[in-house]
């Protein structure tokens, strides 16, 4: 019996079709000129999509169900949108423009209810594995109530499978059983300046077979199947699967004498392959041809629905590029816009007329109240918004740290965790750690010990079990909460992306915290920009850092890593010399993390932390004497807003030295040496070049906007020093994190850090070569301010 629904999803699918095709012609930035194919539109990739979403959207997904749709098929995702009250006119009249419809689909720019967000391609379909397994977490631990499970859904380009961290994310799910994802591959053959390669199917089907994912090959409609039953059928199929892919997409762009041409060419005078040419009309010949499975609402609805396994599922659909539109098959239609002549004829045949062109059932051929029926009752839209909220966690006053008299900041946060998981409550039994195969070297291994690593099935600690004396327990169990990833530092950050839109997309509170050595954050900094977009909330810890880690050598010691925090929107960097800003500085992250409130800035900082975001954490292995100290309200306050005096300049300071992390002990020996020399030397710990860079640049739009009494925390702090006064600012880092510091009140500046790989040695060693010691440090301030010879100067190396 044939399926109720086919005829509305039908004229469905073409309406999807023209409100995105009209949206993108619309548009007064990308409208095309008389000659057509102008950039800009991404016509035909989104038509390519139009009918697996319209089988997606309104007939086969649930509630529960999340979507990381193709980045250039945002046109129909909008449209979709329109038409169930989710999207307004305003903003696809403005499609790509300020404020409009977004060019690819954004969970923090656009209205729409955005599952994920995607446009670097790639990372929107490994977010979906990875949240299917964030899905597993949250079921396991016992939270999220009864709602079902949802299948993460990604919609793929063929040519996006060239991404290299796809199959880094399938080995991974491999790995922890992923479940519930489905992979739709828009298998059009066709990638931004070409055709691809022949035989991509049957490689892209070995290689999801081979971990473990069923694959479901769609690629005759109904029109070609029924063709193939009859007399000849065979032969036409068999000519249908050896034609290469350039061939196949220019005949579709031809039309129907072309395929007829060809077809009588290679199959002519054979009989029942020819009448059943013969039999149809070129526009009959060209729809059976264009009938490919990726276009067929029966083939489409019956491969979804049929699946009714948790297993994960990659659907290979072959489409047209282009499908129903003028530029159909063209290896030039990427960029491609219909002409005005070209989208009238279009108008005219979806039976649009002047000045209905954004009316909702236009030129249907079915009655409105029945279309408005059963866009009610669509399973997907059936429960509203989608979009969920967690309430905050509370978090203690303060954090245990078990502070010693010598150690350094990644032993800190080792035991900042360790203390946490001791004493439990809700904070503790919600944070969730993950690390790409370095948890025992970068400290979280007392954390694991008492929280156990997770997996959906226990698994025991071989070694406990025969005995073997080992600092660490490794027993899985669906209670665990750490999760241990391979070495691919863009799963880290893909994974703490889905943990930390669990609140969002699942209703539940996570506090995840991955760790990493804080040189490859360059590996996975494309998926970190990517989970800051999304205004996913996670803290990265990134330890052991720059050239600190003497031993290691260059290719372990970061330089370019605090501008990357400076840089990074939506992720705080931090970076604390001593373990009690350490603790100051989690204790107000996991506040932080879980902020999500608008209001005007606080007019102390000028930064606006009521919006919340995620932190960066930067690290070192280096043992520091650590200071007694008591750890008064001011001093918290300072620490979190980026800075405070260590040493309080004097009235007559002709240098203070600046520095952040694990520097500390070479900026206070240097003090030292200073001070005998020149009076009020004043001493500055930055422990976020971030927050305090921020809040300068914000201050400063604020007076631009006529409030002429802001002033930042930075401003403050150098406002006492004498215009003469030098400022000498060194870290272990690039010294243009800090170089901006003269440029506050005008003082002459010396700036510090290191420029060049570094090589293995001991710390004094590095220090000394990159002129980071405190001996460098001196020479800085004698040059930054001039005047009587500094003692115990030494020449520089």
């Amino acid at each position: 019996m044939s399926d109720p629904r086919l005829p509305i999803l039908a004229e469905l699918e073409k309406k999807i079709l023209w409100l995105a095709s009209w949206t993108i012609h619309n548009a007064n930035h990308i409208r095309p000129n008389d000659d057509g194919m102008k950039v800009g539109g991404h016509q035909a990739s989104s038509a390519s999509l139009a009918t697996i979403m319209t089988a997606l959207y309104m007939a086969a997904l649930k509630p529960q169900d999340r979507v990381a749709v193709k980045p250039h098929a945002s046109p129909i995702f909008h449209a979709i949108n329109y038409l169930m009250g989710l999207q307004t006119r305003e903003k696809l009249e403005n499609f790509r423009g300020y404020k409009g419809a977004q060019s690819y689909p954004s969970r923090t720019k656009d209205i729409d209810d955005v599952d994920f967000s995607t446009g670097s391609v790639g990372l929107g379909v490994a977010q979906t594995l990875f949240s299917s397994l964030v899905q597993d977490y949250v079921k396991a631990h016992g939270w999220g109530g009864d709602t079902p499970e949802g299948r993460m859904v990604a919609l793929i380009g063929d040519a996006e499978l060239d991404e290299g961290n796809i199959f880094e994310a399938l080995m991974e799910g491999w790995k922890h059983g992923v479940r519930n994802t489905w992979w739709v591959i828009d298998y059009n053959r066709q990638s931004l300046d070409a055709v691809v390669r022949e035989g991509l199917y049957d490689r892209i089907e070995q290689m999801f077979r081979a971990f473990g994912w069923d694959v479901v090959t769609l690629k005759y409609g109904s029109l070609q199947q029924a063709a193939f039953k009859e007399k000849g059928g065979e032969r036409l199929k068999a000519w249908i699967d050896s034609c290469p892919n350039q061939l196949y997409s220019a005949l579709t762009f031809q039309g129907g004498a072309a395929w007829r041409k060809r077809l009588m060419d290679d199959l002519g005078d054979q009989g029942p392959v020819t009448r059943l040419i013969e039999k149809r009309s070129d526009a009959e010949l060209s729809a059976l041809m264009c009938n490919l499975g990726g276009h067929d609402l029966p083939s489409l609805l019956e491969a979804f629905e049929g699946i009714t396994h948790d297993r994960p599922v990659c659907f290979l659909a072959y489409t047209v590029k282009g499908f129903g539109l003028p530029l159909a098959g063209h290896k030039d239609n990427h960029a491609g816009l219909m002409t005005k002549e070209q989208m009238e004829g279009f108008k005219a045949a979806n039976k649009v007329r002047p000045g209905h062109e954004w009316d909702l059932f236009e030129g249907l051929a079915l009655p409105e109240k029945e279309i408005r029926a059963f866009l009610d009752k669509v399973p997907f839209f059936a429960k509203g918004r989608r979009r969920h909220s967690a309430p905050a966690l509370p978090v203690p006053a303060r954090l245990g740290a078990g502070i010693q008299a010598t150690m350094s900041t990644q032993a800190g946060f080792g035991k900042v965790l360790d203390e946490l998981a001791k004493l439990g409550g809700p904070l503790a039994d919600r944070i969730v750690t993950t690390a790409p195969d370095v948890t025992v070297s970068t400290n979280l291994g007392p954390w694991v010990n008492r929280r156990g690593l997770f997996a959906r099935a226990s698994m025991a600690d071989t070694f406990k079990d025969e005995r073997i004396p080992s600092m660490q327990k490794w027993e899985f169990s669906p209670k665990g909460q750490h999760i241990e990833l391979g070495i691919a530092e863009m799963n880290l950050f893909i994974n703490l992306s889905a943990l930390g839109l669990s609140h969002s997309i699942f209703g539940e509170r996570l506090i995840p915290i991955g760790t990493l050595y804080d040189p490859f954050i360059s590996r996975g900094l494309d998926a970190l920009n990517y989970a800051c977009y999304q205004d996913a909330r996670f803290m990265v810890v990134a330890t052991p850092a720059g050239v600190t880690l003497a031993p290691e050598g260059g290719a372990h010691q970061s330089i370019a890593t605090p501008l990357i925090g400076m840089s990074q929107d939506g992720l705080c960097a931090f970076e604390p010399a001593f373990v009690d800003e350490l603790a100051v500085m989690m204790r107000w992250s996991f506040e932080y993390l879980q902020k999500d409130g608008e209001g005007d800035p606080d007019e102390r900082t000028w930064l606006r932390d009521e919006t919340g975001g995620s932190v960066y954490l930067r690290l070192s292995t280096r043992q520091v004497e650590q200071p007694k100290r008591a750890m008064t309200p001011e001093l918290e306050r300072d620490i979190i807003d980026g800075a405070y005096w260590l040493r309080k300049p004097g009235p007559n300071a002709s240098v203070v030295i600046a520095y952040t992390g694990a520097v500390a002990p070479e900026a206070i020996e240097a003090v030292g040496l200073l001070a005998e020399d020149r009076r009020d030397v004043g001493l500055l710990a930055i422990t976020s070049a971030d927050r305090l860079n921020a809040g300068w640049q914000a201050a400063e739009r604020a007076r631009q906007r006529g409030n002429h009494e802001a002033t930042s925390h930075v401003e403050r702090l150098l406002g006492d020093l004498q215009r003469d006064c030098g400022i000498v600012s060194v870290l272990d880092g690039h010294p243009a994190t800090l170089a901006w510091l003269g440029s506050v009140h005008g003082h002459r500046q010396k700036a510090l850090g290191v420029e060049h790989f570094g090589q293995t040695g001991t710390v004094a060693d590095l220090y000394r070569h990159f002129g980071i010691d405190a001996n460098a440090i001196v020479h800085a301030a004698n040059a930054a301010a001039p005047g009587r010879p500094v003692r115990y100067l030494k020449a520089l190396p």
